[in-house]
């Protein structure tokens, strides 16, 4: 199969190998081929080489009731330079979408595949950039997912859907027009590597004001020797007897209503690890003005808590030096940007500190650069040491860019001025951090303790003077 083509054919119950051959067991034999013009994607000296086939499922009955559901599944094969599998997934997929309307009715849709599927974008990723699965079909809508990998598993991180409610035949009479991108982590536990992943059953990713039901699925990500492991991972909502299941339907609907969903199987969210800690440095000519070693971790409040642990290997450091003020720019993957702008302050008429000022944070749409959001805290009084020292502080800290977004840092030194030597100077280290930390409870105790002793004294001497009151004469 070359790249560019895309194959309609009908969907397995037993795998279809591509381009276009049905299954065992297949009723339907017919096939329809559309060819699409496509190129292979460049990233340096690097092609890849993308295939994609769409299959139509077979109407079929659901749960005894007369009704028939039509969906596309996609399979997508990315190539890498020596024209060698480096990641393969193939599922099927839909989205349930409550938008408003014009009269400020909320209205419930189903975006579905259609047959004009392209995948631009993708890549086989490495060990310092996270491979990318893209897909764009329908009038303006697109998906991806973006697979970060350490040493011995790889894992989803982030799925992007953005729908275009200028689409008439799915979004009729939507009161906002244009394009609209939600975000959300991928809740599925992570891969060993040389191992597919196989999901047969439904399941569901919930954010904001949509619903992505997934099902069918096999991917591997990060493929060795280019050939698909036989070795498989099965979801939780798999078992060894369960055949391939089709979810439940949802038609598209022009009034207010309830979208009723079937139960899916769920499993129990994955605490999020703290993030590995990174190191960054600028240079002014020739010469390290600044040092920073951090682990970064966002928290994104939407309709559900968001945690983005910042992946060192894939972020770039940018930023300015100065005598006055110095700014660090991270750029992870094209997707997060995070900006620290430090400042100098006279504590007195020859001491001098630096602080941290102000933060901002912005996520991007990783297939076309948009942004999704941004947040930016300009008010901060934090981090202070002393000029020509650095600061630092183990323990985990928060800082509060608004309601909605925070920074969590781990394991942080940061000296933004007057760095010698490529080294660190002397730190001052946080109050979280200092060895005298302990010494706070039992201050607090004594303390207690000493009022415990004043109010018993009191009592006393109270009852001393009330009975010689009263003692005859």
């Amino acid at each position: 199969m070359t790249a560019g083509e895309v194959f309609v054919a009908p969907s397995r119950p037993g795998r279809s190998p591509c381009p276009g051959v049905p299954a065992a067991g297949s009723t339907t034999t017919a096939t329809t081929t559309t060819t699409t013009s496509t190129a292979a994607a460049a990233m340096g000296s690097r092609r890849f080489a993308v295939s994609s086939c769409l299959r139509f499922l077979l109407p079929l009955l659901l749960l005894g009731v007369s009704g028939f559901f039509q969906s596309y599944a996609v399979e997508v094969d990315i190539k890498d330079a020596s024209n060698a599998t480096c990641l393969y997934a193939d599922w099927m997929m839909k989205f349930l979408i409550t938008y408003e309307s014009n009269n400020g009715d909320y209205k419930n849709t189903t975006l579905n595949l259609s047959s004009n599927v392209t995948h631009n974008g993708s890549i086989c990723g490495n060990d310092t950039q996270a491979a990318l699965v893209a897909v764009q079909f329908g009038e303006g809508h697109s998906w991806s997912i973006n697979i970060t990998k350490n040493n011995e598993t790889y894992q989803g991180d982030f799925i992007t859907l953005t729908y275009n409610t200028n689409d008439t035949a799915v979004f009729p009479d939507a009161k906002r027009r244009g394009p609209v991108t939600v975000l959300v982590k991928d809740p599925l536990p992570p891969v060993q590597l040389n191992t597919v992943f196989v999901c047969h059953n439904s399941y569901l990713v919930e954010a904001e004001n949509t619903t992505q039901i997934f099902w069918n699925v096999t991917v591997q990500a990060f493929v060795q020797n280019g050939t698909v492991s036989k070795k498989e991972s099965r979801c939780p909502a798999d078992t060894p007897t369960s055949a391939p299941t089709v979810p439940p339907t949802t038609a598209n609907v022009t009034t207010a209503s309830t979208t009723t969903l079937s139960p899916a199987p769920t499993t129990a969210p994955k605490p999020v690890e703290n993030p590995d800690t990174g190191n960054y440095s600028l240079k002014s000519g020739n010469k390290t003005c600044f040092l920073a070693t951090v682990g970064l971790q966002l928290n994104v409040s939407q309709d559900k808590p968001l945690l983005i642990n910042i992946n060192p290997k894939t972020t770039v450091a940018d930023g300015a030096c100065g005598n006055t003020t110095a700014t660090l720019k991270l750029n992870d993957g094209n997707s997060t940007l995070i900006g620290f702008t430090f400042a100098v302050k006279n504590t007195s008429a020859s001491v001098q500190k630096f602080y941290l000022r102000e933060v901002n944070v912005t996520l991007l749409n990783r297939l076309n650069g948009s942004v999704i959001s941004s947040a930016d805290n300009s008010n901060f009084s934090k981090w202070d040491a002393f000029l020509g020292s650095s600061y630092m502080c183990r323990k985990e800290q928060t800082l509060q860019i608004n309601e909605d977004v925070q920074v969590h840092t781990f394991n942080l030194r940061i000296q933004p001025f007057l760095v010698e030597a490529n080294k660190f100077a002397t730190a001052e280290e946080c109050i979280a951090d200092s060895d005298l930390n302990f010494l706070i409870p039992i201050a607090v105790g004594v303390v207690l303790g000493f009022l415990i002793i004043l109010v018993f004294i009191s009592y006393i001497i109270g009852r001393r003077k009330s009975r010689t009151g009263y003692q005859s004469v």
